[in-house]
């Protein structure tokens, strides 16, 4: 168990080789070929993202704000993470994709499902909400210091299940990059 942003029970699923943590920030340099994705249109599984996580037992509200101001290979991403299990999870922040940041979002239960959308400019920073109620998982972003108050997605998630909520990121192509998660809270 680790210690971050004033609160204890932290803990890695996939700790990444360099990584720290404080009451302020999370520092992570993102190993590469790491990512979270299960099988649909590409064939693969990985399951081997860096997610810094705590426990919930059930409805909850996530928020994850972060910089990763050197997204450089292709898929780079960085952001909010609810995992039951290696098929049930869902991932939300920033990703670059043919040379774009995009806002993502990645709903998995079995399969993959995704979606993006193009991000405003380059953000410094952005916020992801992510509120389980229920069944359903609503996401929402806010950029440079705005509420995160546009919705991104509302998807299905297994109710009444205990779920692990934090931060992620993954480098599925290149050979990584640093991340600095600026605030991470889990209330539920």
């Amino acid at each position: 168990m680790s210690e971050a942003f004033g609160l204890d029970g932290w803990q890695w699923v996939n700790e990444p080789k360099e990584w720290t943590a404080g009451a302020e920030e999370l520092r992570v340099v993102c190993d590469g070929k790491t990512d979270l994705w299960r099988t649909t249109h590409y064939g693969f599984i990985y399951d081997n993202a860096h997610m810094f996580v705590r426990p919930v037992p059930g409805d909850l509200r996530l928020t994850v704000t972060f910089r990763g101001g050197f997204y450089a290979e292709q898929y780079d991403q960085a952001g909010a993470v609810l995992r039951i299990d290696e098929n049930n999870w869902i991932k939300a922040g920033v990703e670059y994709v043919d040379g774009a940041l995009q806002l993502s979002a990645v709903v998995t239960r079995e399969f993959s499902d995704w979606g993006v959308t193009l991000a405003p400019g380059r953000p410094e920073s952005v916020t992801f909400d992510l509120r389980r109620e229920g069944d359903t998982v609503t996401v929402r972003y806010g950029l440079d210091g705005a509420e995160p108050d546009r919705m991104l997605r509302l998807a299905y998630f297994p109710p009444g299940v205990p779920a692990l909520a934090g931060a992620m990121c993954a480098a599925p192509v290149g050979s990584g990059f640093p991340v600095t998660f600026t605030g991470l809270t889990v209330e539920g």
